[in-house]
């Protein structure tokens, strides 16, 4: 029973905020007249029709939501790669840390948008423009953080380590990535709200299809309910993705939350 109260607790805590946002914005929109802001009941009337019915071959979900989230998946999981990667030599060795820490400085500065029109001069405006985009964007959350949680990690567990003798990959699994993977992961949650901009402006730009770029269509063709519609969709493929990440998080970070847990409870 008490499991059961937990998870209804939770639901509520969780849905609570934006169901109370909905209907604000419900009731307070009924009896707009406004063209730019029209009634969240004639937005949500045609959110199926948008992204759901496919009169003329495949739905707009497909055709445009698919490609989107693939895309972002693609720079997000090469941000993630290289990140790592590259934290964990730069934040295990202090002179490469002294060496590249003012191009690290110089590059995290340029704001990733910024990017785009001198990719599209040499990638095209194709998918790959939008994943480098999206992989640059993401790639300075998880770099910066992953050197940090390597910087801290706690002299006296290298030392051990050194002294049982255990070989650069074991060091490498069980205390670099483990030790520092509070700190990774902060990154990757960081890097995963960047990425989900990056990935609309992305689309906004000379794109073809993508979340963005209906949005974009929407606007220029004042069709402003559809345009709120694809805003909301945004929103919630934002949610979902926070969700999913939230239990990868959690697998990844179990060690971590027990032991805090152990603390707090020894506490």
């Amino acid at each position: 029973m008490t499991g059961v109260l937990r998870v209804l607790r939770s639901v509520l805590l969780t849905l609570g905020l934006p169901a109370v946002i909905l209907l604000a914005w419900w009731f307070t929109s009924a009896g707009s007249t406004t063209f730019y802001n029209p009634p969240l009941s004639a937005i949500l009337g045609t959110f199926r029709e948008t992204w759901f019915s496919a009169p003329l071959g495949e739905s707009r979900l497909a055709v445009d939501v698919v490609p989107s989230v693939l895309r972002l998946l693609a720079g997000y999981g090469i941000a993630l790669v290289a990140g790592i990667a590259l934290g964990v030599a730069i934040g295990s060795s202090r002179a490469l840390r002294a060496f590249a820490e003012p191009v690290l400085e110089f590059f995290r500065a340029i704001p990733p948008p910024v990017l785009v029109p001198v990719l599209m001069l040499f990638l095209g405006i194709g998918d790959t423009m939008k994943i480098v985009v999206i992989a640059i964007g993401c790639l300075w959350p998880v770099l910066l953080n992953t050197v940090e949680g390597v910087r801290g990690l706690d002299p006296v567990l290298r030392d051990t380590a050194r002294a049982y003798r255990l070989g650069l990959v074991a060091t490498l699994r069980h205390l670099v990535l483990r030790g520092a993977s509070p700190q990774i992961v902060t990154g990757a949650r960081q890097a995963l709200s960047i990425g989900i901009i990056l990935m609309v402006i992305s689309e906004m730009f000379a794109a073809k299809d993508g979340l963005g770029f209906s949005i974009v269509q929407f606007q220029r063709g004042f069709a402003i309910p559809e345009m709120w519609s694809g805003v909301i969709l945004l929103g919630v493929v934002g949610v979902l993705l926070s969700l999913v990440f939230r239990a990868v998080s959690h697998a990844v970070l179990r060690w971590y939350l027990g032991y805090r847990q152990s603390q707090h409870g020894g506490a």
